[in-house]
C-alpha cells in the first residue's frame, strides 16, 4: 500500500545519498547500521512512501533516532531532515494507536494531554520529589539500594535528580524581575518557563531571570504560558503541539515585549518552529512568525549585555553543545563567548564537540540501552579534556552527563552544570 500523500515524500528525493551525515549521526556511528543513519532512514521512508516497505518496518529505525538533528548541519544539499522525521513519526503515530491497547492509549493521552501541560499536577509533582529527597527518604532508598526494583532506566536517573525546589520558594517567586534601582531597563523581556524545567529545574529557572534583571533587563513571567511542545512533536502528536503553539503564541502576544527569552536548547528549538506548524494557515502563520522573530535563547541576550562576573572560577571547563540549540537554533558562539568571560576559567574543548550526548528528549528513557553507549563514546572524549567542570545549556544533557559522571567513577572530581549557574556562581548569585 503505497502511503505518498501521508509520509513527506517529496522530501525524501531531495537526498542524493551522497553519506556525509554518516559521521555526524550518533546512531550510525555506535550501532553502525546503514539503517540508522540518516539517509538510511530517509530512503526507508521513501521506499515506504512508494508502496516498497510497510509501515510496521519503518518504526524499530525511525523509533532510535535522536531526532539530533546533526546530519541538517552536515548535509551539502539541505535536505530537512527534521521535516521528514516529524512528518514519518506523525503518520507512525496514527498507525501505532490502531494497534495500542485502549487503556495504554488512556495513559499516553492522560500524560501528554493532562500533565505535560498542566503546570499544577507537575508542581503537586515536584512537590513530592522534594519531600522524598528533604525527609531522607531519599538517603535510605539510596543506602538501601531499594530504587534498584525499579527498572535500570528510572533507578539510573533518580539517582542524579538535581535538587528540587521547595513549594514555599516555588510560590513566592516574583513574576517581575527588575533591573538595578536606578537603572533604566535595557530590554523587556518574557520568561518562556518550559513544564518539566519549572517543576524539576526551577533554580536553574530562577537564577536565568536574576541575571537578566542583573544584566538591565525588566523579566516578566504569565501563568498563561504552557509546555512547548516537543516531547509531542517527537512522538507524532502534531494536534497536541498544535494546541499548546497556540496557547503559547496567544499568551505571549498579549505582551508589549521585546524578546521571548527560553534557557533550554531543546524547548528553544521548538519555539522557533511554531511557524512552521501552521504553514498555509494564513492567520495563524503570521502570528507564530510574529512570536518566533522574538524567541531568544537567554545566552543570545546575557552576550549582548554586561556582567558583573567577578569571582573567578578556577576550574577547567568543557562545554557540552545542546544539539537543538546548535542544530535549530543556530545558537553556537554565544555560549562558549560567556564560558570564556569568567574569570578563572581554563577553557578545553572536547573531540568531536557537536556529538550528541544520547539524551534527545526522553529518548534516553525509552532506549536507554541504545543512549549509554552514545553516553559512553561522549564520556571518553570528556575524559581527555580532564575537566572538573562539565557546562550545558539543556537541561536534558544535564541529567544525562551527570549520569555520565557517575558511570565513569568521577562524581568526586567533576561536576555539570548548566551555563546559568555557572555565570551566577561568578556574579554571587546563589
Amino acid at each position: 500500500m503505497k502511503h505518498t500523500k501521508e509520509l513527506p515524500y517529496d522530501e525524501t528525493i531531495q537526498c542524493v545519498q551522497c553519506g556525509y551525515c554518516l559521521p555526524a549521526c550518533p546512531t550510525y556511528v555506535t550501532m553502525e547500521r546503514e539503517t540508522h543513519s540518516p539517509r538510511g532512514r530517509i530512503n526507508l521512508v521513501k521506499m515506504a512512501a512508494e508502496g516498497h516497505l510497510s509501515l510496521h518496518e519503518l518504526e524499530g529505525p525511525l523509533d532510535l533516532c535522536l531526532g539530533c538533528r546533526a546530519c541538517e548541519t552536515a548535509c551539502p544539499s539541505g535536505v530537512e531532515y527534521g521535516k521528514i522525521l516529524e512528518g514519518a513519526r506523525e503518520v507512525l503515530a496514527e498507525h501505532k494507536a490502531r494497534r495500542t491497547s485502549k487503556p495504554l492509549r488512556k495513559m499516553q493521552d492522560a500524560m501528554f494531554r493532562n500533565i505535560f501541560p498542566d503546570s499544577k499536577k507537575l508542581k503537586v509533582a515536584a512537590d513530592m520529589i522534594w519531600l522524598y529527597q528533604k525527609s531522607g527518604l531519599q538517603k535510605v532508598a539510596h543506602k538501601g539500594k531499594l530504587t534498584r526494583v525499579l527498572p535500570q532506566n528510572l533507578w539510573a536517573f533518580e539517582e542524579v535528580l538535581p535538587q528540587v525546589t521547595s513549594p514555599a520558594a516555588r510560590r513566592h517567586r516574583p513574576r517581575l524581575f527588575e533591573p538595578p534601582q536606578g537603572t533604566r531597563p535595557k530590554w523587556k523581556v518574557a520568561f518562556f518557563t518550559g513544564c518539566i524545567m519549572d517543576a524539576m529545574f526551577e533554580k536553574i529557572n530562577r537564577l536565568s531571570m536574576e541575571l537578566l534583571a542583573l544584566a538591565g533587563c525588566e523579566v516578566q513571567v504569565i501563568a498563561e504560558q504552557t509546555c512547548c511542545g516537543a516531547l509531542h512533536a517527537h512522538a507524532g502528536r502534531k494536534d497536541d503541539t498544535v494546541m499548546l503553539a497556540k496557547q503559547n503564541i496567544e499568551a505571549f502576544e498579549r505582551l508589549d515585549v521585546d524578546f521571548i527569552i527560553n534557557n533550554a536548547g531543546g524547548c528553544g528549538a521548538m519555539l522557533v518552529e511554531y511557524d512552521h506548524l501552521f504553514h498555509g494557515d494564513p492567520e495563524w502563520e503570521t502570528r507564530a512568525k510574529a512570536f518566533v522573530a522574538k524567541t531568544r535563547d537567554i545566552t543570545q541576550v546575557l552576550a549582548q549585555c554586561e556582567l558583573p562576573l567577578a569571582k573567578p572560577v578556577d576550574e577547567i571547563v568543557t562545554y557540552q553543545r545542546s544539539c537543538h540549540m546548535t542544530n535549530v537554533q543556530k545558537v553556537v558562539k554565544e555560549p562558549l563567548e560567556l564560558i570564556k568571560r569568567i574569570p578563572g576559567i581554563t577553557y578545553k574543548e572536547m573531540a568531536n564537540p557537536n556529538m550528541c550526548c544520547g539524551s534527545a528528549g526522553i529518548y534516553n528513557v525509552v532506549n536507554y540501552e541504545e543512549s549509554m553507549e552514545i553516553l559512553d563514546v561522549k564520556m571518553e572524549t570528556v575524559k581527555t579534556t580532564q575537566a572538573t567542570t562539565i557546562v550545558t545549556t539543556n537541561p536534558g544533557c544535564l541529567l544525562q552527563m551527570k549520569l555520565g559522571v557517575q558511570r565513569e567513577g568521577m562524581s568526586a572530581k567533576v561536576r555539570t552544570v548548566h551555563l546559568v549557574e555557572l555565570l551566577a556562581e561568578s556574579c554571587g548569585i546563589s
